[in-house]
């Protein structure tokens, strides 16, 4: 798979995916990273890449020729809709869930366009086949959700990480019927601490009163902390 990301700044994302899995997950070949500078394709002797918005109003605006030329460097010919994905990261945008970055991952090229300033001119919409959201609340640019986008959709390629690793784990429990649960506790040693222990079905070796203690208590933290997830799981 590869990820291609167009941002103005392509420093910030040293360290986040130069490191743990996604470090490994590109020296096996599993994934390929390219940073687009946006500003490599600004205008004029200065490289501008935005202006004020017509009509008026605070901050500025980023421009839809600009991003035009940036989107179509990095798209691969003879790629469709269901090979090729470019993403808009803006506040206006579907939630970015875990459904979602299971398609991504899928895919064999993802774009993901980072916004910036007071964002960008209407027009780009109309160059992009999504546009995705990381919550309800405003940042400075797409960088940082870019990166969670990436790491979230990088260990959902097959080989990154052991077989099965993301099977038990929330919004995709295998096997229970509720898919969007989260997941259930976990426990290590020691066994004893500070008055609080292990659960003893933990440690009785019965594998099927483990997996029940496991669906039970994935269902009351869900009912918690994310109520809202149960909502249309059928009794």
């Amino acid at each position: 798979m590869k990820i291609s990301i167009l941002t103005l700044f392509p420093e910030m994302f040293t360290g986040p995916l130069t490191e743990s899995i996604i470090k490994r997950a590109r020296e096996k070949k599993l994934v390929e990273i390219e940073f687009c500078n946006i500003r490599d394709f600004g205008i004029g002797k200065h490289k501008a890449v935005d202006d004020k918005p017509f009509g008026g109003g605070t901050g500025m605006v980023m421009r839809v020729d600009v991003l035009d030329k940036a989107i179509k460097n990095v798209r691969q010919n003879g790629l469709n809709k269901f090979q090729e994905k470019c993403v808009l990261l803006d506040a206006r945008g579907k939630v970015f869930m875990q459904s979602v970055s299971k398609s991504f991952s899928k895919l064999e090229h993802l774009i993901l366009v980072c916004g910036h300033y007071e964002g960008v001119d209407e027009r780009v919409r109309s160059l992009v086949d999504d546009v995705v959201s990381i919550g309800d609340f405003i940042i400075t640019g797409g960088e940082i959700p870019a990166m969670i986008i990436v790491d979230s959709v990088v260990r959902l390629i097959p080989g990154v990480l052991k077989e099965n690793a993301t099977s038990y784990e929330s919004f995709s429990l295998a096997g229970f019927d509720e898919k969007k649960n989260l997941e259930y506790p976990q426990y290590t040693l020691p066994r004893d601490y500070n008055s609080l222990s292990v659960p003893n079905v933990l440690l009785s070796g019965n594998h099927k009163e483990i997996e029940n203690w496991k669906k039970e208590q994935s269902i009351l933290i869900t009912k918690k902390h994310r109520p809202d997830l149960l909502e249309n799981i059928k009794d």
